[in-house]
């Protein structure tokens, strides 16, 4: 990420909003390479190379080389490299690097850290900086009952949160290292490359996580609410279920 960045990069695209880089391409490829070195009998569900690997393996590696291409693309350096690994049903590790401040936050699924220079720091969760982070990008599987940017006209929501919006899951470890003291998301969660990493950061590091209805995470297309305590999460779950109930009405 950090050598390729400031290039005037290829793009490849996905959709008419939406591409890749060849800074996404070349990061997969040299993660994918990792793993496959180590652990060959492995799956593997890549951001941009899709599923390979034995169909019906227990492990399944799931990897976002750049999260964040927008904001790369346009020489912004709010991004994030995530990698989880899911054995069976949940995720047992997990990293989510950023690459321009040298920092990776990693979790061995009982613990969370984070690692500069060579020496990790347990994460510790606070809600004491008021920055909640919302995701503004689609896909918006909750529409028209939900949608994440109504909160942030929600008087009631400035006035308990300070809104930040920086477009890349590297928000998601900022909650569990105290940084932020909520994210939330619409979408489908499930076996999400972009998103797997961050959930498993936050819940080896004590937050509360659970979607838009507080219900388990990765259970269906609900999005995701993270949050720094109890408190904070509930007051997020209320907002949200009021603009459920005015949307119904």
């Amino acid at each position: 990420m950090r050598a390729m960045y400031g290039e005037d990069l290829a793009r490849f695209a996905k959709s008419a909003v939406d591409f890749a880089t060849a800074a996404d391409i070349e990061a997969e490829k040299t993660i994918l390479d990792v793993i496959r070195a180590a652990r060959p009998d492995d799956a593997v569900t890549g951001e941009e190379s899709g599923r390979t690997g034995p169909d019906g393996a227990e492990r399944m590696w799931l990897v976002d080389p750049l999260c964040g291409t927008l904001n790369y693309a346009a020489r912004n350096m709010l991004v994030a490299v995530n990698v989880a690994l899911r054995v069976g049903s949940g995720v047992t590790a997990a990293a989510s690097a950023d690459p321009f401040a040298d920092e990776v936050f990693w979790t061995d699924g009982a613990h969370a850290y984070v690692r500069r220079d060579g020496a990790d720091e347990r994460l510790t969760p606070s809600s004491a900086s008021y920055l909640a982070d919302v995701n503004l990008d689609p896909p918006f599987s909750n529409e028209p009952n939900f949608r994440a940017a109504r909160l942030l006209a929600d008087p009631k929501f400035t006035e308990l949160f300070r809104p930040r919006v920086i477009s890349t899951s590297l928000a998601v470890a900022w909650v569990a290292a105290g940084r932020r003291a909520a994210y939330v998301t619409d979408g489908d969660i499930r076996d999400s490359v972009h998103f797997a990493s961050g959930i498993a950061l936050c819940q080896a590091a004590g937050c509360v996580v659970t979607d838009i209805h507080g219900r388990p995470p990765h259970t269906g297309p609900d999005g995701l609410i993270v949050a720094a305590d109890r408190e904070t999460h509930t007051a997020l779950l209320e907002l949200i279920s009021n603009q459920l109930q005015s949307a119904a009405e």
